[in-house]
């Protein structure tokens, strides 16, 4: 049995792999190459199981976590992934924040303008750095800025990720409505359960990214986004209409009938226009995609 740590994973997988991997993984997905059983919850979400089999190869994963909002880091997770030879036993945490960030990339990649240069990231917990990590593999972003509650957390993670980026300009921020007004793309990533901003925040032209809100009573989005967006992308719309807050909320009340699956853009990509959305809350081929990549 391999046995990986969280350092073993990032040493082996670097974020432009990985967002490779992810999209390899979602045209396998839109294929029919995978079967998903429906995500397992557990004590409103404070224990998940999910778990993936790719047909072709006959690989599977399956992934336990762990959610304490009150800790650090909030997700703690473990990743099993079995094929033909020995089995596989890595760190879950690095795992689930490296293939977040990957599929955000490959969103960011279909929607986001071509000539984006300006970052806007609203949260700064353990996902929020794989988010700037993926939009700057897959587009030339010259500034971020850091968006969050606490002024010192924002600060320390700007200078982090400069430390990391010396080429690209980092700012803290605690302003969401002045850290979004000139975004060529956002990313939320944070566990609000209210929206983060309204539609007339943002600019005409601008991706959004969501992978925060991952129950039916969280909403980083606002209502009114969602009903004007040129595109609402969702990872599947499954599972966003069993977890996400603020599809739930579209849908239902009718203000959003047309949901993109990121499958489906990949095989044939859409033309965006104005704004978009790209909803993730997560599905098990992601995992997979990176465990296979670590095997």
């Amino acid at each position: 049995m391999k046995v990986l740590s969280a350092e073993d994973v990032r040493r082996a997988v670097p974020m432009s792999t990985a967002i490779d991997a992810v999209r390899d993984a979602f045209r396998e997905l839109a294929a029919g190459n995978f079967v998903l059983p429906p995500r397992q919850i557990f004590g409103d979400g404070a224990v998940l199981v999910m778990s993936a089999y790719h047909t072709p190869t006959g690989t599977a994963v399956v992934k336990k976590i762990g959610i304490a909002l009150d800790q650090v880091p909030a997700i703690r997770a473990t990743v099993i992934w079995t094929g033909a030879g020995e089995q596989l036993v890595a760190d879950g945490t690095s795992i689930t924040t490296l293939r977040t960030g990957a599929v955000v990339g490959v969103a960011t990649d279909l929607l986001a303008p071509a000539d984006a240069t300006r970052l806007t990231l609203i949260g700064t917990g353990a996902q929020a750095p794989d988010q700037v990590r993926a939009v700057l593999a897959v587009r030339r972003i010259t500034a971020v800025t850091v968006a969050g509650r606490s002024a010192d957390r924002a600060a320390m993670l700007s200078q982090r990720l400069a430390d990391e980026f010396p080429d690209v300009k980092f700012t803290p921020s605690v302003d969401i409505d002045d850290a979004v007004a000139d975004a060529d793309v956002i990313c939320c990533a944070t566990s609000t359960s209210t929206p983060l901003f309204s539609a007339d925040a943002l600019p005409e032209r601008v991706h959004v990214n969501a992978i925060g809100a991952f129950r039916p009573s969280m909403r980083e989005l606002p209502r009114d986004l969602l009903a004007t967006a040129s595109i609402v992308m969702v990872d599947q719309t499954e599972a966003a209409m069993e977890e996400s807050g603020e599809i739930i909320d579209a849908v239902r009340s009718g203000v959003r009938t047309d949901l993109l699956e990121l499958g489906a853009a990949l095989a044939s990509p859409p033309t965006p226009t104005g704004r978009t959305v790209f909803k993730s809350v997560g599905v098990g081929c992601q995992d997979w995609a990176i465990a296979a990549a670590l095997s």
